[in-house]
């Protein structure tokens, strides 16, 4: 349903995962700490290309509006539609945890394995998995038989006109470039043996941090001893190889780069995705007034 999914986690990422109406201030509340057992340096890290992507909260608040349109056209139709509960803002991950390898906080409670999702989260996702199960009258009034049309289509041109949705493959194809371009990097190559050697004098012989995190040993139910371990020893080495600062200033540097040479696209989908969310915070607004 969503013209903005969340954001895709690069292939080399995907290793560290061991793995609503009310008034538009409500829907955007001011920018509040992280409650999630996350470190203070992966809460604060930001690099250039963020500008270009959709954050969760940008996600939750078109799908917020849509939602508010999708119920009234669904009313039109006879048939009701039940919003989406609110996600709380401190439950939301910053955008570029475990980009560089295991979170330090993260690791130290959960080694490698997921933390538990915070209870707004699991609503919200348990609202999405209940949209799954609609009868079948219900999903064609809402979808149309190809999935995309039904009160779908008419909410979207409601809200945006033909606005084509934004263009996330450019921030999903140019982040991944950017940091496989970066470890590249001669710094980043020495911080790698920084912490590789850090790594083998405690015991553990992994190339990077993200072969320590995606090892089939921690496929387990929960956290093994040895997991533990080899979790407090990653991040402990990431910290003396000042592995992640090396990292994202050398990635910043590549951002900037391919920023410059991608300006039109990006700018494109930028312009694309600030109509989307100019146009749900009115519907928003709209709605709390």
């Amino acid at each position: 349903m969503p013209p903005f999914p969340a954001r895709t986690t690069t292939a080399l990422a995907l290793l560290l995962l061991a793995t609503t109406a009310c008034t538009a201030a409500e829907h955007e509340p001011p920018r509040a700490p992280h409650s999630l057992p996350v470190s203070r340096q992966a809460g604060l890290l930001r690099l250039p290309l963020d500008a270009y992507a959709s954050t969760v909260a940008e996600t939750h608040l078109v799908e917020d509006a849509q939602d508010i349109l999708m119920r009234r056209c669904m009313k039109d139709r006879g048939m009701e539609w039940k919003t989406l509960p609110l996600v709380d803002a401190q439950d939301t991950e910053p955008p570029n945890l475990r980009r560089y390898g295991a979170d330090e906080v993260e690791a130290l409670r959960y080694a490698y394995h997921p933390r538990p999702e915070p209870p707004s989260v699991v609503r919200r996702s348990r609202a999405w998995d209940e949209r799954e199960a609609l009868p079948a009258d219900v999903r064609r009034a809402a979808y149309g038989p190809s999935g995309k049309g039904g009160c779908l289509a008419a909410t979207d041109r409601q809200l945006v006109g033909d606005t084509a949705p934004p263009d996330h493959h450019a921030f999903n194809q140019l982040t991944g470039t950017a940091l496989e371009t970066s470890r590249r990097t001669p710094e980043v190559r020495d911080a790698l043996r920084r912490w590789h050697t850090c790594m083998a004098e405690a015991g553990y012989d992994y190339p990077d941090p993200y072969a320590a995190a995606g090892s089939e040993r921690w496929e387990t139910t929960g956290p093994t001893p040895a997991e533990r371990a080899t979790a407090r020893a990653d991040v402990a080495c990431q910290k003396s190889a000042k592995l992640v600062t090396v990292w994202a200033a050398a990635e910043t540097r590549v951002q900037q780069r391919l920023i410059r040479q991608n300006a039109g696209r990006l700018h494109e989908a930028k312009a694309r995705k600030d109509r989307w969310l100019a146009a749900a915070r009115r519907v928003l607004k709209r709605a709390g007034g």
